[in-house]
């Protein structure tokens, strides 16, 4: 009879040694050690419920207990030494528990698998840690809205196309992307739901066969609810992919905002300024400063689809319940985890620190931007929509005619156009006029970007209060 190898779980069954470049793929614990303090919760809220159905004597509930927050304070301080030949925070923290308790820790892994007990510990640490991504979401959001509200009267071009449209504040330009960062905070909440449904008590695929209180884990782990079919329960990553897409959504968004803030930072625009904390410079050419941060932010928006793309990929023909492609689950979860804190925290950074050049924003408007506005006089004249942006489209091939702006054709040559051009057309030549006349809900104008400011402050002062548990 062989005896098993040391320290694995599993190995009654086998005589010979696993393959040390098997033993080297199959281990998982350079990633899931991030998990230790969820593992000994999970362990202590399983040997707690033992003991209610007599597993446990009390005493041995005591012992188990007390040895796994001895070995939660050696990671803490990083004293805790892993032995060669452990797969996993599993495998090393039960080990580790018998070196400090002996027998008593023989008896806590009865009716629970590490299928159940993995997707338990990652979703306590994607609880977790979701909600500190949250918080990083909301502090970029305020500091988004306090520069709306502070530069509030510094008027740009607005863009489709990446061509010159109509004339914006720059405050409607920001809390464009505030509204998208709002956005992904909303959809966290179902992200949240799944999380909060609890699989311990599943065992490896069949359940628990000792009747364990499944409701009492699910309220000692401060879960709202408990899974109902134990195969679906191990197995199921959806929670996993729901973080990844949403992580690629956000890094979408962040992206953007990137690609914005580089062309609005470059000689051909200079409407901002990236501080020099946020910028790096060039090995050859001493006069650059470059908008690295911005570059990095884009490029690992990318690469966070990537990470979506390729999880998808594993699950979609797996079979029924475990197997160990899933695996792959933490390596996708913690990349994503900290290249997305990794961005938000320099976009914010960028964002709070970055210079806007006033002068250059309103020297690149253009009255060729008004003609929107010229359409818009006509039908507040009576002319139909349709009829007001062919006649204006008529006054710009003129100005173009003639190599003037629009606001230099004098009035007769406009009601040569059209007859329902008066002296009033006057007012109109004004981006001032042009950016307040969009006063309905979600516009550029002062009052519609200070409700804007206004809406947001309530809704972070809301969530604030709003805790997820």
């Amino acid at each position: 009879m062989g005896s098993p190898e040391s320290h694995k779980l599993w190995g009654g069954r086998f005589t010979r040694t696993t393959d040390p470049k098997l033993e080297k793929l199959n281990c998982s614990l350079n990633l899931d050690r991030r998990m230790y303090a969820e593992d000994i919760e999970g362990s202590q809220a399983y040997a707690r419920g033992l003991s209610k159905i007599g597993l446990l004597t009390e005493m041995e509930n005591d012992q188990i207990c007390s040895g796994l927050d001895e070995i939660k304070i050696e990671w803490d301080h990083n004293e805790f030494i892993v032995k060669s030949g452990e797969e996993d925070i599993h495998t090393t923290n039960e080990r580790r528990l018998k070196e400090l308790i002996g027998e008593p820790a023989t008896k806590l892994h009865v009716g629970r698998s590490r299928n159940d007990q993995v997707v338990t510990d990652m979703k306590l640490w994607l609880k977790t840690n979701l909600a500190a991504l949250e918080v990083t979401i909301k502090d970029f959001i305020q500091i988004i809205v306090n520069r709306s509200l502070k530069e509030i009267d510094i008027i740009m071009p607005g863009y489709t196309h990446l061509q010159r449209a109509q004339p914006v504040r720059w405050s409607h330009y920001l809390l464009s992307h505030a509204w998208n960062l709002k956005n992904d905070c909303d959809r966290l909440e179902n992200n949240f739901k799944l999380l909060d449904i609890m699989p311990l008590g599943s065992g490896a695929l069949a359940g628990n066969p000792f009747n364990i209180d499944r409701e009492s884990l699910a309220k000692d782990l401060n879960f709202s609810d408990i899974t109902q079919n134990s195969m679906q329960a191990v197995s199921d990553r959806d929670f996993i992919a729901n973080f990844l897409f949403w992580a690629s959504m956000v890094g979408i968004h962040l992206s953007r905002l990137a690609e914005d803030l580089i062309i609005f930072s470059s000689k051909e625009f200079e409407f901002i300024s990236i501080d020099e904390s946020y910028s790096t410079g060039s090995s050859l050419m001493p006069q650059k400063r470059n908008p690295d941060s911005l570059e990095l932010i884009r490029g690992i928006g990318g690469s966070l689809f990537g990470q979506c793309c390729s999880f998808m990929m594993v699950l979609k023909s797996l079979p029924s319940t475990y197997n160990k492609d899933l695996q792959s689950d933490k390596e996708s979860m913690f990349n994503t985890f900290d290249k997305l804190m990794s961005i938000l925290e320099v976009s914010a950074g960028t964002v709070k620190t970055l210079k806007v050049n006033q002068e250059k924003c309103k020297s690149a408007l253009s009255y060729e931007m008004l003609a929107t506005d010229v359409a818009y006089y006509l039908v507040r004249k009576g002319v139909p929509f349709r009829f007001a942006h062919n006649i204006a489209g008529q006054v710009v091939a003129e100005a173009e005619k003639k190599n003037v702006d629009i606001c230099a054709l004098t009035l007769e040559e406009l009601k040569a156009i059209s007859s329902h051009f008066e002296v009033d057309i006057g007012k109109v030549w004004n981006y001032e006029n042009s950016i307040e006349q969009y006063q309905s809900v979600g516009g550029t104008a002062k009052k519609s970007v200070l409700n804007q400011i206004n809406k947001l402050k309530k809704w972070l002062n809301e969530r604030d209060v709003k805790k997820h548990e």
